[in-house]
């Protein structure tokens, strides 16, 4: 059966560079657009939490998906961070996010104000019906304060058509199968934790919306191909291989440690906006190390 959605299965949720002065830096955001092609990205997410989104204004979230959307020229998709927890706001961005030709958007959770099941289902209904543009929901409780529900994220895709994927950050894996049993088959399921794309691949799920992949695109798209190809061994084999770094990435608030890595390898300024804080010297070496330790393995298999 043909999937709901065609974003591809490796989603790169997009750091935004900065400047030492923190103003947004669009030559950097070219280079951070190039080097996810040549990670083979299917997809990339701007304006989302890695994308520090919570720190841009809409001004500068927009020019952000210009500034993607021209130099990726359709080599992959472009999704818009679009998400509010308030509704009317969430509507006018994904309005915006429409009218400013992204391939979709990722609308999350409403934060904060912790609606109900109920308010979930008007807030995202109310978004489908504004947009003809492909919905991803993102379900986050850890951010949220909130967990959307496996009927709720099921009610949602049966009622409005163009509600065409969740991405799921929540370790309960029993939700990826009650997903699965309860929405209909074409809908898609994205790993919302890049150690957890492997496991929820295995229950069904369709691909990652990634952080690491800022740095291991191409391995991790080698990964579920393994899988879905029934080279399950080989599949496992990266994920060991790899796992160490999916949970180095996360040693401190997302992005810091990925802008980190970016900025060794020479990709943009390793600045971040307040209330965020970059990594101490002593942090960066740890991580890059296990960047390197990680790539040398795979350069071997």
């Amino acid at each position: 059966m043909a999937l709901r959605c065609n974003l591809g299965e490796v989603i790169t949720a997009m750091v935004t560079p900065f400047d030492k002065d923190k103003s947004v830096d669009y030559a950097s955001v070219e280079k951070v657009s190039k080097h996810l092609l040549n990670q083979k990205t299917d997809a990339v997410v701007v304006a989302g939490t890695t994308g520090e989104g919570p720190t841009l204004t809409h001004d500068e979230e927009q020019e952000i998906l210009y500034c993607v959307k021209s130099t990726v020229s359709g080599q992959c998709k472009v999704i818009m961070g679009a998400g509010s927890n308030s509704t009317d706001t969430a509507i006018a961005s994904s309005k915006k996010a429409q009218e400013l030709g992204a391939d979709a958007i990722l609308s999350v959770v409403p934060y904060y104000n912790k609606p109900s099941q109920q308010g979930m289902k008007e807030h995202f209904g109310a978004i489908a019906k504004s947009v003809d543009l492909p919905i991803i929901l993102y379900n986050i409780p850890g951010r949220t304060g909130v967990d959307m529900a496996p009927e709720t994220i099921a009610f949602l895709a049966k009622e409005y058509s163009n509600i065409v994927a969740v991405k799921q950050s929540n370790s309960n894996l029993d939700l990826i199968s009650e997903i699965k049993m309860l929405a209909p088959d074409d809908f898609v399921i994205y790993s919302g934790d890049d150690s957890l794309t492997l496991p929820m691949l295995s229950l069904g799920a369709h691909g990652v919306v990634s952080v690491a992949s800022h740095v291991v695109g191409n391995e991790i798209k080698s990964m579920i191909h393994n899988f879905k190809s029934g080279q399950v061994l080989a599949s496992q084999n990266m994920h060991k291989i790899l796992f160490p770094l999916f949970k180095k990435i996360f040693m401190a608030p997302n992005p810091t440690p990925v802008k980190a890595l970016l900025s060794k390898l020479g990709i943009l300024e390793n600045v971040v906006r307040r209330p965020l804080v970059e990594l101490d010297e002593q942090a960066r070496l740890e991580l890059a190390d296990c960047l390197n330790k990680v790539l040398s393995k795979t350069e071997n298999i």
